[in-house]
């Protein structure tokens, strides 16, 4: 049996054994990213050897791109244009201040931390580490003690910041001699990454929504084929960005807002649900593409990092989940009338994870000078992410949860009690009821 065949066996081994327990495990702060990559770091060189980056390191790129692929396409084509005016600031403020000021605070405090890079590779780092997760901290969205306008308002950030990041990565790195896009420039990359990937974006989701759309009022589609053409669309932007040495993420992005705005407009109408049922089969799948893919990771990405741990590489991790990520959203919500804990809370759940993955892994792809230190760096940073957001996920969503309602029980106009269109119904996190006592 070939090494890739024993890799493939302990993947699937350690799949189907969570899938049996996942239910028993959804409430506690045992989440499926620390069963995965704890299980990669054990099934990597520095444990048992069975998955190793000489054997697997391709094939971890591909499978990351694909998962990172369809979540950026499914979380878009869920977003509403109400959705980011619910409350009237909240996600308006973590996209439009609170993740620029995130990318420019990690680019200056990996200056100092991390001697050895250059200014543009000090830059990949802020933007790779800037996207929040927020599968991740399911419990801390999904939990229905906490106000609908911080569960809301979590969900689309979290749901949109990967693609919003996406701009000014391509754009460093094409300022990074030596790399790919280096070879185009800024300006180049700048009208293939950005403009005609949004552009092939634009096109193949709003067509593929509207001939859907079409074919669905004409019961000519099945339910199970409709999951499987947005399937379909969302690898066909991405594959047809790339052909044309553009970006595929975030044509893939951009492509999933029009698929989702062309079901909802005109014609027969599209049920509120509706779009998500469309994208269930694809959003499942990136899913559980990202789980594996973190296995890998702990396996090929954290395990040798935490080989080459240095008191510069774990400082800078803390304080990219900690004061990269607080500092900003502290800032982005001054004047908005959230009492502190809300901010903190708000502050605290921006977990790393797929996006950082599958970007750091691209900044490896490239051969860039620093890749060893930036690999290590970014490595860490999410694997303390996994284990930190994830434990204190369920703890602290029952603790502000009752915070607020003896609050709310108290004042009447309460600015965390604003309410919201749909609250979090159509979003892939489905809220979960508070678990037992």
């Amino acid at each position: 049996m070939s090494d890739t065949s024993w890799a493939g066996a302990a993947v699937a081994g350690v799949t189907a054994a969570y899938a049996l327990v996942s239910r028993r495990l959804a409430p506690t702060p045992l989440t499926a990213a620390i069963v995965f990559v704890g299980c990669g770091i054990a099934l990597g060189p520095v444990g048992l050897g069975v998955i190793e980056l000489e054997h697997e390191g391709g094939g971890l790129l591909a499978l990351l791109e694909a998962a990172l692929t369809l979540v950026l396409f499914t979380d878009a084509m869920s977003v509403r244009m109400r959705d980011m005016r619910s409350g009237g600031f909240l996600p308006g403020r973590l996209l439009g201040i609170g993740l620029l000021l995130s990318i420019g605070l990690g680019w200056l405090l990996a200056w100092p931390l991390l001697p050895g890079l250059t200014v543009w590779e000090l830059a990949l780092v802020g933007a790779v580490l800037a996207p929040t997760d927020a599968a991740l901290g399911k419990s801390a969205i999904s939990d229905t003690r906490v106000p609908a306008l911080v569960r809301q308002g979590l969900n689309v950030d979290g749901g949109l910041n990967d693609g919003m990041v996406l701009p000014f990565f391509v754009l460093f790195l094409a300022a990074v001699p030596g790399t790919s896009y280096a070879e185009e420039g800024v300006a180049g990359t700048f009208w293939r990454a950005l403009v005609l990937s949004t552009a092939l974006g634009l096109g193949i989701g709003w067509v593929g929504g509207r001939v859907l759309q079409r074919s669905r009022a004409r019961q000519w589609v099945t339910s199970e084929w409709r999951q499987v053409f947005a399937l379909a669309v969302a690898v066909a932007a991405y594959a047809l960005a790339v052909v044309t040495h553009g970006s595929g993420f975030i044509a893939a992005w951009v492509a999933g807002f029009a698929f989702g705005r062309a079901l909802r407009s005109g014609g027969p109408a599209e049920p509120v649900s509706g779009a998500d049922r469309t994208g269930e089969f694809t959003e499942n799948l990136g899913n559980l593409l990202a789980m594996v893919g973190l296995l890998i990771f702990g396996a090929v990405v954290l395990g040798p990092a935490l080989e080459h741990l240095s008191w510069r590489i774990v400082l800078y991790a803390v304080l990219s989940l900690t004061v990269v990520r607080m500092v900003p959203v502290a800032i982005a919500l001054l004047g908005s009338g959230l009492r502190l804990p809300t901010v903190a809370y708000i502050g605290w759940f921006g977990p790393r994870g797929l996006a950082s993955v599958v970007l750091g892994l691209l900044v490896v792809e490239e051969h860039v000078a620093g890749v060893d230190l930036i690999a290590r760096v970014v490595g860490v940073t999410v694997g303390l992410s996994v284990l930190l957001h994830g434990v204190s996920a369920v703890p602290l969503a029952g603790r502000y949860g009752r915070w607020y309602r003896q609050l709310a029980a108290r004042v009447s106009d309460l600015r965390e009690s604003t309410p919201t269109p749909d609250a979090i119904t159509r979003r892939r996190l489905v809220p979960t009821a508070p678990p037992e006592p």
